[in-house]
């Protein structure tokens, strides 16, 4: 369904649909240029499961979402060596305006308060969130994603090359090739996933939305996104940080980063974990999501 929120178009999948709606919030904020569907179905299910209404969306200039295509589509290049010199990245929205669109879904939804749950980028969105909105976040679940400190390790170097590159051409097979080349060269070394499930799964996003200029845009917000590190003190929130020792595109000491700037922030190191969400490390991360999230509820509901 599409909503109106932060003033946008957003499209979101909401659990409560199904009849939910008195369950405690999980809010799903995926990442670069991913839809909500980049979440897995059984991942989700797995909250369910476990008692949570599950909200996903898809964030603005990607999927059904609304796009920015009047705003250009940027320099990634130059705004890269922008980054790298310090000096400021020219980007269409920041981070924070998507963090806004977040807590927007919430007030669309008429939601108080939500377990705010993001992955990569996504990750970086709901630290804001948790910022802004301490008051809206039961708890704060960042997974393999980073402080954005000046000095921590950048994507491996065939991994960074290959983000830049572009497909050989516009045809279905040319975009599930070209995909599958990068998700293969992140993916969790321990949990490999054959090649026709990971194309499969590649297909079906480019089938329901195929928005390039709309990664770069968030590729640029990301860049624009000086000074998060900052406010990571500042978060009141009970926060657990989840990371792969395998990632090749976030490397840990991001995630270990993250969980030191963030006051009694626990972090969990996943061997064997890249920068997906095969179905081992799905129960891996629900393992250890579950029983936090519940002990939060239930310390919050003594106190």
């Amino acid at each position: 369904m599409t909503l109106t929120a932060n003033g946008l178009n957003i499209e979101v999948d909401d659990t409560g649909n199904q009849g939910d709606v008195d369950r405690p919030v999980v809010l799903l904020i995926m990442g670069l240029g991913m839809q909500l569907i980049g979440w897995p179905e059984p991942f989700v299910q797995g909250l369910v499961d476990a008692g949570f209404r599950v909200v996903r969306h898809d964030n603005r200039d990607i999927g059904l979402s609304q796009g920015f295509e009047s705003a250009g589509n940027g320099n990634l290049v130059w705004q890269t060596i922008r980054q790298r010199l310090g000096l400021p990245v020219q980007s269409a929205y920041k981070l924070q305006d998507m963090a806004a669109d977040s807590i927007g879904v919430l007030d669309a939804l008429g939601i108080a308060r939500a377990h705010i749950v993001g992955a990569s980028m996504g990750g970086m969105i709901a630290q804001h969130v948790a910022s802004i909105a301490p008051s809206r976040t039961l708890s704060l679940v960042s997974i393999m994603s980073s402080s954005g400190a000046r000095g921590l390790p950048g994507p491996r170097r065939d991994v960074g090359a290959a983000l830049l590159r572009r497909p050989l051409g516009k045809t279905e097979a040319d975009l599930v090739g070209y995909s599958l080349r990068l998700v293969k060269l992140i993916a969790s070394p321990a949990y490999p996933q054959p090649d026709a499930v990971l194309a499969d799964r590649i297909a079906t996003g480019i089938r329901r939305a195929y928005r390039p200029q709309g990664v770069v845009r968030q590729m640029l917000a990301i860049g624009a996104d000086a000074g998060r590190e900052k406010l990571l003190p500042n978060i009141k929130s009970p926060t657990l940080v989840l990371h792969g020792d395998a990632d090749a595109l976030v490397p840990m000491p991001c995630g270990v980063d993250t969980a030191r700037r963030i006051p009694g922030a626990k972090f969990v190191a996943v061997p064997g974990m890249g920068h997906d969400l095969p179905p081992e490390v799905q129960q891996i991360l629900l393992n250890h999501m579950v029983p936090f999230m519940k002990s939060n509820e239930t310390s919050r509901a003594a106190a």
